[in-house]
């Protein structure tokens, strides 16, 4: 069996074929940013109303990570938020979209985006390519207003006991478009909120330990998060490799992101070493989904259940829970023949089956240390619930 520092050592090799290069993260923010000007420029519709582009999801976390596929597109999630001079009493739903979508239109035209410009439940999607492709979804929003912040507060104060952590976070919450809302067409009161920022806040407190990054405004940070490649970062990375090629065939059943970037991000007790910080994740993860609803709490919304879907009927076919399980079933057992194997052949096949990082044989048993001698142990391998023929409805 490998000592600790030969199976962290391992991780990180691992890691180095998986990891975005700095450029793609780079190439992300020179378009967001490319964007917010246009969006800025003297001449744009919205210009007056103080629209600010920010990014969302994994590339906000720093845990993207390579397509399964090398002619896939990155997912680029932005928020589009209008800070002042649109309200909940002065635009619809409908309408705010509508005029994001104006200016957004002609921005692709100015760039040469050849692909048209797509309408999603909750956002517009521009497909941008050239050196790396990317979809670039843009959620338009509006901050929420002091009645939602309010509500937030008082559940985030009871989850957290932290008064100031709370008024932070709640603070961030914004008010967003959604085309299956009842009244998307009329003005109304009761919008759809989320909080992206509030929750990239919450996750850089969970990967430094303390509540300082909570509060700094990401605007000034002089490390950006994606360059900090902290444990939890990585495990996330890792443990979302693993699944991707895991449900490479049915990509519908697999789960999702936000679930595994939350349990990880609350079972990571702020171990500084790679392998200890995996191996405690994997151990305790399944331990924080909830047995009744809420089963996956939003940490930045506990009245909001990311794993939702799990029990609704109209994704009942697609068996969400029960590949949950399968899942970290199967990650617990590869991960756990991985770093007890000593021989570098079956090491390297089986990183690049499970985890798709591709690794030199000789090099690796020389850069780990390994003896030449041959212990394979043979995974066991969980069956996937597939799902049935497709079309089925999804943003």
């Amino acid at each position: 069996m490998m000592t600790n520092n030969q199976k962290k050592m391992l991780l990180e090799k691992m890691l180095s074929e998986l990891e975005l290069p700095e450029s793609a993260y780079e190439r992300a923010k020179d378009r967001y940013d490319d964007l917010g000007e246009w969006l800025g420029r003297d001449e744009s519709t919205v210009q007056g109303f103080e629209p600010h582009i920010y990014p969302q999801g994994s590339f906000r976390l720093g845990t993207a990570i390579r397509p399964v596929h090398e002619e896939e597109a990155y997912d680029l999630d932005l928020a589009c938020k209008i800070q002042q001079g649109i309200t909940k009493g002065s635009s619809t739903q409908e309408g705010l979209k509508a005029l994001i979508g104006n200016e957004l239109e002609l921005y692709r035209k100015a760039r040469n985006i050849a692909a048209p410009l797509e309408e999603k439940h909750r956002c517009w999607r521009l497909e941008y390519q050239d050196h790396l492709n990317f979809h670039m979804d843009i959620v338009p929003c509006i901050p929420a207003d002091d009645d939602n912040q309010g509500v937030i507060f008082e559940s985030l104060r009871k989850a957290w006991t932290d008064d100031i952590l709370a008024e932070s976070v709640a603070h961030l919450t914004v008010s967003i478009t959604d085309d299956r809302h009842p009244r998307y067409r009329s003005i109304c009161d009761d919008w759809n909120i989320s909080n992206p920022d509030g929750y990239a806040k919450w996750f850089e407190s969970r990967m430094n330990e303390s509540l300082r990054m909570l509060l700094e405004k990401a605007q000034v940070d002089d490390i950006p998060v994606y360059k900090r490649k902290t444990p939890l970062q990585r495990c996330v990375q890792l443990l979302k490799c693993h699944r991707d090629l895991m449900f490479k065939d049915d990509s519908d059943v697999k789960p999702i992101s936000i679930i595994i970037t939350t349990l990880a991000a609350q079972a990571y007790d702020g171990e500084v070493d790679l392998y200890d910080a995996l191996s405690n994740i994997l151990a305790r993860m399944g331990d924080l989904v909830n047995s009744t609803t809420p089963k996956v709490p939003n940490p930045v919304n506990p009245s909001e259940d990311f794993a939702d879907r799990w029990a609704m009927p109209k994704y009942k076919h697609l068996k969400l829970e029960e590949n949950f399980w399968t899942w970290l079933r199967q990650v617990r057992s590869d991960f756990d023949n991985l770093t007890r194997s000593e021989d570098a052949t079956f090491i390297a096949e089986q990183a690049n089956q499970r985890f798709r990082a591709r690794m030199d044989v000789e090099d690796l048993r020389k850069s780990l240390g390994l003896a030449q001698g041959v212990s394979i142990i043979v995974p066991k391998a969980h069956s996937i619930e597939a799902a049935p023929p497709k079309p089925w409805e999804r943003d």
